[in-house]
This record gives structure tokens, C-alpha cells and sequence, in this order.
């Protein structure tokens, strides 16, 4: 008993020595038990385990253990069955239930239960090809990589370059962590970084956000994103789109920059400019160069455009500030003002002047708010415009401080003009039809009769004055606590003393349409977008040098089939037949510059 124990180490050991004597070739370090069989041919040997160890198998740096192996020697393949783990340096394990490897090719190919890991990843599939020549894992039967920080990842097809840690992941890709899911069609991820490159339609969905892009790039430790392309985010009630996007999950802050333009959906109000920043937790947006704020109304909407916009506050109470050069446009209304001030909720517009600004500035007049309506120009230190949020009609108007109110004679070159220290203005049917002027009021009016001539100029002043007004003419002034005043006839007034103090006509500045808002802006130049490039194909997982290989390893006998060949995609091996029959070479792949990380 002892001698044929002895006789059968013996024999192992000579077996596995005569296996291991060219470099190059497969090496069988622990063979086990070797299994006789007569008809599958002399240079075939089937190893199984015995109850010590695994058999073991080396070749050219990779390590790798099974319960049973068959080894073709004249073809240097191997077959490896029951628990089979494959080991390459430190840093690259597989596991699986079958694995083949052509020591020529240096082409594995596992299936069943495959489990590749790596220090910041694990991938399991059911088939798995793994080219040690190119360091690089490829499937094609849908796969999973799991990263503790970045959660999960699916595809159809997936790519794993073991040189610089990147898994190029193709069709049906689903990212799933905690906080969202992102779905693409191809998405290259980097497992030490983190960092995810995403192309093709995409979507990125968490609980307060969707993101929707074409090319875009992700951190996934750092929850930080770059969109380009159709990019988008859809909040729960705003729609923030751009030419180029920045995202932050943990600050729930977004910037954008081109083409900007962001829609509240609860208050049907859009918001565009070049540049824009989105505070999501503080419900602000803030949004400059062209800026141009639109309240869309069912008759009529209301256009403010302003060097800088803000709009801030919950859906149920918007404020839109807009400030530096501010102007207003609707059809029946236009205005401009330093800075402008509208409550969505209480429908109170505000024109302001920045009190910061001194009276003998140079453009202290300018800056003066003032608004027209229809034929009728007003202006004072500050202007309260007030509309019916029920019916999006203008309701009444307050000019505080120097109110001016001047609308030109229907038919003469004169003009009407009324001043005092408040005004307040009534409005119907968006038309203004009762003015009061308040507390030191003045008037110079062209009065007419009912043939339009004229019966003189009116120039008074009282206590305060009340005028009525229809289809933009003056029908009736009433004089209330009237200080002094007379009628004269146009040969006896003076051409001198036909305008109040104070009288400035700025018919020139007035907005008559939505273009006409952006007149005094500077030249628009808009920063060239780089940042992510197009997608670049990269070489096929199966190209011409590993076909090359793969038919190095054929055998001379044409009657042998060549192992290293069997599990290749059939279209792949009939695509190179097809082109060598040509006798054409094969298109030559060129690679494209490394990926940034």
C-alpha cells in the first residue's frame, strides 16, 4: 500500500514537471489526482482534486484553482471546472463555475456564476471575457458592479480596463445609489474616483430632483455633477434648462451658463438670461446677462428685463427682483425704473430709485421710474403699480413723490401735463380713466371743444386735482382747493411757459416691444463651452490583435477545431473571414487620446 503511494506522487510529480519546462507554456503547480482516458488523445490530461487542495494552474503571472481541469498540451489550453477563482497580481480575483484559457491568446473566458473584484468594485455576470494581453474584461449578457460609495451599476454590455481602473458600461445602463438612479446609454465610470461620464440620452432621478442631459459628467462620492447638451433639471416646481450645467446635491444648488431658461410651473412665470444660480431648499433663482422675467398671462403677459433678476420666496408667495437698468413691457404698459420689485401673490409691482443715488447724479433722471400707459407718460420717485391677480388686469396706480403725469395735445405739438406730490391712478380694462394728483398739484392743459378747436391753455394750481379720462382723452379736470389759475388763449401764452418744472418727455426710452427692452444693453459675447467632448469610439473588445492570436493558436490539422476560437461572437470571427476573403486588409482602429479622470 505504501509503495503505490509512493509510485503515485511519483508519477504526479513527473507529470507536472514535464508540463512546466517552456516559460510561455501553461504550468500545472498542483495537479491532484490525473484521470486516465485512452480516447481522448495522448497530449490530453484531466486533473481532479484531492482532499488536500485545488489543483493549481499558472501561466504568466495569473494564477488559477479548480476541482477538475483538462489540459490540451500541444494546444497550451486549459479547462477548468467546479470553483474555479483565477488570480492575477494583488489586485484582480474571478471567480466562476467554468473557465477556459489559451495560454496563445492569453484570452480567459468564464460562465456561471461569474464574480470578478478589484480593491474599489465587484462585477459579477454569466459570461465574462477576460484578455490579459490588453488588461481588459468584457460581457455582453448583462452584468452588475457594485461600489459601497456609489452604489450599484447594470448594463447590457459592460467593459472593464484593469490599467486605469474604468468600466465602460453600454445599452440599458442603471446606476442605483440611495439618493437617485441614473439611467444612460453608455456611461464610462472610473471605480477608484468615482467619476461617471455619461452619453447619450440620460437621466439622473432623486427624491427633489430629475436631471435629464446628452453628455454630462457625475462624482458620485462627491454628489456633484456637469451637464451638457439638452441639459436639464426638472425640480417640483421649477423646469432649470442651459447650454452647460453645474449641479450640487448636497448644497441642492445648480448653476447654468447659455441659454438659460427657467420655467415655474406653478405660477406660470419663465425666467431666462446666460447665467443663472438655483438655490432649491431656499427657493431662489437668481439669473443675469439679458436677464428677462415673463409672466405668462392668458390675454396679455408681462416682460421685466433687467441687468440682474432674483426670484425668490415659496410657490404660493414668488418675488421677482430685478435691479440695474430695470424695464417693463406689456402691449398696453411699459416702464423703467433703477430697480423693480413685483409680489406675485399681492400683484404690487414696485419701481424704485435706489436712494443711494444722489439727486445731482448726472443720471438721476434716468434712473427716475416712470411708466406709460397707452398715451400717457408718468414718473415720480417711486411708482406702485397694482393688477387683479383674479383677472391679470391692471387695478390702480400710486406715484409717490414729484408725480408727473404728461400725455401730448391730440392734435397740437403742446402737451397736457399734471404734477403734484402723490398721484393715484384708476384702471379699466387696463386703460387708465381717473387720475387724482395730491397736495401741491399744477396743471398745463390744451383745453378743446367738441370740434376739437382749440379754446385755450389751461395752466393752474390747487390743493388737488381730479381728471377723468376715455379712449385716452382728457373729458373732464376738476380743480379742488384751487390756489390761482386762468385760461389764456395760445396767442398769449408763451412758448417758455408751456412746461411745468420738472418736465422731462422720454418718449424715446419707451419700450413698444419685447426687443426693445434689451436696446441699451452692451454687446452680448457668449463664453465658448468646452468642458466635455464628444463621445469617441474606442477599438472593439475583439480586435484585429486578438483575432490575430486566435488564429495563431489554430492547429495545423484542419480536422482539430481551434478551442481558442469557440466562444468568440460568430459574427465577429464570420466579419474577418468575409474580409479576408477579399484579400482587403482590415481596417485599421484609431485609438483615441486616454479619457481624463
Amino acid at each position: 500500500m505504501h509503495n503505490l503511494l509512493y509510485y503515485t506522487i511519483l508519477i504526479l510529480f513527473v507529470v507536472t514537471k514535464s508540463y512546466a519546462q517552456e516559460g510561455k507554456r501553461i504550468q500545472i503547480e498542483h495537479a491532484g489526482f490525473m484521470v486516465a482516458d485512452s480516447t481522448v488523445g495522448k497530449d490530453i490530461a484531466t486533473f481532479v482534486r484531492n482532499d488536500q487542495q485545488q489543483i493549481h494552474v499558472t501561466h504568466d503571472g495569473v494564477n488559477m484553482w479548480c476541482d477538475k481541469a483538462i489540459y490540451y498540451k500541444n494546444e497550451n489550453f486549459i479547462e477548468a471546472f467546479s470553483n474555479v477563482r483565477m488570480q492575477q497580481g494583488d489586485t484582480i480575483n474571478m471567480t466562476a463555475k467554468y473557465v477556459e484559457y489559451s495560454g496563445t491568446t492569453k484570452l480567459a473566458f468564464a460562465s456561471g456564476d461569474v464574480v470578478l473584484t478589484e480593491p474599489q468594485s465587484t462585477l459579477t455576470t454569466d459570461t465574462l471575457f477576460f484578455d490579459r494581453a490588453k488588461q481588459q474584461a468584457y460581457y455582453k449578457s448583462k452584468g452588475k458592479v457594485v461600489r459601497d460609495s456609489s452604489g450599484t451599476i447594470t448594463s447590457q454590455i459592460g467593459r472593464y480596463y484593469m490599467d486605469s481602473k474604468k468600466y465602460r458600461f453600454l445599452k440599458d445602463v442603471v446606476l442605483v445609489n440611495p439618493d437617485y438612479t441614473i439611467n444612460s446609454n453608455q456611461l464610462d465610470f472610473y471605480s477608484e474616483s468615482g467619476h461617471a461620464y455619461l452619453y447619450g440620452p440620460t437621466t439622473i432621478k432623486g427624491e427633489a430632483s430629475n436631471i435629464y442631459c446628452e453628455r454630462g459628467f457625475y462624482d458620485t462620492n462627491n454628489d456633484v455633477g456637469y451637464f451638457v447638451k439638452k441639459s436639464r433639471i426638472d425640480y417640483e416646481n421649477r423646469i432649470f434648462e442651459g447650454d452647460s450645467m453645474y449641479f450640487d446635491r448636497n448644497r441642492s444648488f445648480a448653476s447654468a451658463t447659455n441659454n438659460i431658461k427657467v420655467t415655474d410651473t406653478t405660477n406660470k412665470s419663465i425666467i431666462k438670461g446666460h447665467y443663472a444660480e438655483v438655490f432649491r431648499e431656499k427657493d431662489s433663482v437668481f439669473i443675469t446677462k439679458r436677464a428677462l422675467a415673463i409672466t405668462v398671462q392668458e390675454n396679455d403677459s408681462i416682460y421685466i428685463h433687467s441687468d440682474t433678476l432674483m426670484v425668490t420666496g415659496k410657490p404660493e408667495h414668488r418675488i421677482t427682483r430685478a435691479y440695474y437698468n430695470a424695464k417693463i413691457y406689456k402691449s398696453d404698459l411699459s416702464g423703467k425704473a433703477d430697480s423693480i420689485h413685483a409680489d406675485h401673490k399681492t400683484g404690487l409691482t414696485e419701481l424704485i430709485n435706489l436712494s443711494r443715488f444722489s439727486s445731482t447724479d448726472a443720471f438721476a433722471t434716468k434712473r427716475k421710474p416712470i411708466l406709460w400707459n397707452l398715451g400717457n407718460q408718468m414718473s415720480g420717485d417711486t411708482i406702485h403699480l397694482i393688477s387683479n391677480t383674479e383677472t391679470e388686469e391692471l387695478d390702480s396706480l400710486k406715484v409717490f413723490d414729484n408725480a408727473f403725469l404728461i400725455s401730448k395735445d391730440t392734435l397740437g405739438t403742446g402737451f397736457n401735463q399734471i404734477k403734484g406730490q402723490k398721484l393715484y391712478g384708476l384702471f379699466k380694462n387696463n386703460e387708465l380713466y381717473n387720475v387724482d394728483i395730491i397736495k401741491n398739484a399744477e396743471i398745463i392743459y390744451f383745453s378743446r371743444d367738441g370740434e376739437n378747436e382749440l379754446i385755450g391753455i389751461n395752466k393752474s394750481k390747487s390743493g388737488s386735482i381730479n381728471i377723468q379720462i376715455s379712449d385716452n382723452t382728457i373729458n373732464e379736470i376738476r380743480l379742488i382747493n384751487q390756489v390761482d389759475g386762468d385760461l389764456f388763449p395760445e396767442s398769449q401764452f408763451p412758448e417758455n411757459a408751456r412746461r411745468l418744472r420738472g418736465f422731462d418727455w422720454r418718449e424715446e426710452e419707451r419700450p413698444t416691444s419685447v426687443e426693445d427692452l434689451f436696446k441699451d444693453d452692451p454687446p452680448l459675447e457668449l463664453p465658448i463651452i468646452k468642458g466635455l467632448g464628444e463621445f469617441v469610439p474606442e477599438e472593439e473588445f475583439f480586435d484585429e490583435a486578438l483575432l490575430d492570436r486566435v488564429e495563431e493558436a489554430e492547429s495545423e490539422d484542419p480536422k482539430k477545431v481551434n478551442k481558442a476560437a469557440r466562444n468568440i461572437p460568430k459574427q465577429v470571427l464570420q466579419k474577418r473571414d468575409s474580409i479576408k476573403a477579399q484579400n482587403t486588409p482590415l481596417k485599421k482602429v484609431v485609438k483615441p487620446k486616454k479619457d481624463k479622470q
